[in-house]
């Protein structure tokens, strides 16, 4: 019974020690050549709660699917109009689902600069002492004081690809753009959650700047 139990007991030292290596070589693989993410370009979009659904298209309105994105999260058919303090507009933005417990708008800076606001760049949801921006529909319209963002450019990842990565939730590293741009792009969010696909995003602005398109795949570089 000791034999056998000093069997076992060796067999699982050896599988952790075997699973330690690999580890040790995949994270020295990833140090050494970089960590390979398709990109996805992401464009302005409008996040609603309920409450707003229903005061721009009407009461007891349900957001219709368009397109299942990551996340569990999904393009709607339903767009609005935003409008700055200054009474500039862009029509035609996309609201994205579920709904969820404080709305937000996400535009690029160039899209700031026509609508004549300072939007911050922050992480999706931090929306405290954002820019006001004003939101109409095909039944109403709502002020929002604020809650409009140029998004921080970020990477999804679900826990094995951060392990593959070398890096968990919350990590700041660079990107590089290996096209005749050579862009390298600093400050990229980490943000790990188990029903994330591997993608970087970044809003229209950075990928005209450095002539990536959705599915080129950039470098995590560290």
């Amino acid at each position: 019974m000791t034999s056998e139990a000093g069997g076992k007991l060796e067999t699982r030292e050896i599988e952790f020690i075997t699973k330690a290596v690999l580890a040790a070589m995949d994270k020295q693989k990833s140090d050494e050549k970089g960590y390979v993410v398709p990109v996805g370009v992401s464009a302005r979009h409008v996040h609603l709660t309920q409450e707003h659904v229903e005061i721009l298209f009407g009461e007891g309105y349900q957001l219709t699917k368009k397109k299942d994105l990551m996340g569990g999260q999904f393009a709607s058919n339903e767009t609005v109009t935003i409008v700055g303090i200054k009474l500039r507009a862009i029509e035609n933005v996309r609201v994205l689902g579920p709904v969820r417990k404080a709305s937000q708008v996400e535009i690029s800076s160039t899209d700031a600069l026509k609508l004549g606001i300072k939007a911050p760049i922050r992480e999706s949801g931090d929306v405290a002492g954002s820019a006001p921006i004003a939101l109409v529909g095909p039944k109403g319209a709502l002020y929002l004081k604020e809650g409009c963002i140029v998004a921080m450019r970020h990477i999804h990842m679900s826990p094995a690809d951060a392990l593959a990565a070398g890096v968990h939730d919350g990590d700041i590293v660079s990107v590089k753009a290996d096209n005749e741009r050579g862009t390298i792009f600093n400050q990229v969010k980490i943000r790990v959650n188990p029903s994330f696909t591997l993608e970087m995003h970044i809003d229209t602005d950075e990928a005209n700047a450095s002539k990536i398109a959705t599915g080129d795949t950039v470098t995590i570089i560290k």
